[in-house]
């Protein structure tokens, strides 16, 4: 019998690591969080229990990894996107939106919301990460009042605001019967107004007197 080299091995050993992750992430948008299984996600995977052992501990440890992959995905997405425009309005609204899109199709909580599913313990493991969703939306938020589009205000605590008003819109997704585009452009209007935004008859951002 042929003798498995190591690289062959380990890319057997991720393939099955994404199938357990996407399994995970699928089950989350079908049926969300609570009462998650590990045997659920084997048996959606298509792989046995043991294995999926092999590669996390329990659910927590699962949501921790699946968490960390997807915000990485979503930070570099979000980071190429806003690169792209230049008004800091626009860039706020490119970020609510793909925040809302992004939870519609994960069954998550924002990330700085993540502190309200996951353990003190696991939540640090995450710090960095979380802590870059909101260094990138404060930046925004700083650009923005620099420029004269939003009133001078406490830019963390103004980010703070932001990301509940997205955790609340994301806990109530499930009960509305409203399209997401709907949802969407109404979140992205009532935020970038409560961050003191202006805009002329046309639509258009316009500076503060």
């Amino acid at each position: 019998m042929p003798r498995i080299s190591a690289p062959s091995n380990a890319a057997q050993r991720a393939e099955t690591q994404r199938r357990i992750l996407t399994a995970f992430g699928e089950l989350l948008f079908t049926h969300g969080l609570p009462g998650l299984t590990m045997t659920d996600v084997a048996r959606h995977a298509g792989i046995g229990r043991t294995a999926v052992y092999n590669y996390y501990a329990d659910i927590e440890e699962l949501l921790i990894s699946y968490a960390l992959v997807e915000t990485e995905r979503f930070l570099a997405e979000l980071r190429e996107s806003l690169n792209l425009l230049e008004n800091p309005v626009d860039r706020l609204a490119l970020y609510v939106r793909s925040q809302v899109e992004d939870l519609s199709r994960r069954h998550l909580p924002p990330g700085p919301a993540m502190g309200a599913v996951l353990s003190p313990a696991s939540f640090a493991k995450l710090a960095d990460h979380v802590g870059g969703l909101s260094d990138l939306l404060q930046d925004i938020l700083r650009e923005g009042m620099d420029q004269g589009y939003f009133p001078v205000a406490d830019v963390r605590q103004q980010a703070q605001l932001i990301h509940g008003t997205l955790s609340s819109s994301a806990a109530r997704s499930s009960e509305e019967t409203d399209d997401l585009e709907e949802r969407v452009s109404r979140t992205v209007r009532f935020i970038q107004l409560g961050a003191g935004a202006r805009f002329d008859d046309g639509g258009r951002p316009v500076r503060m007197a």
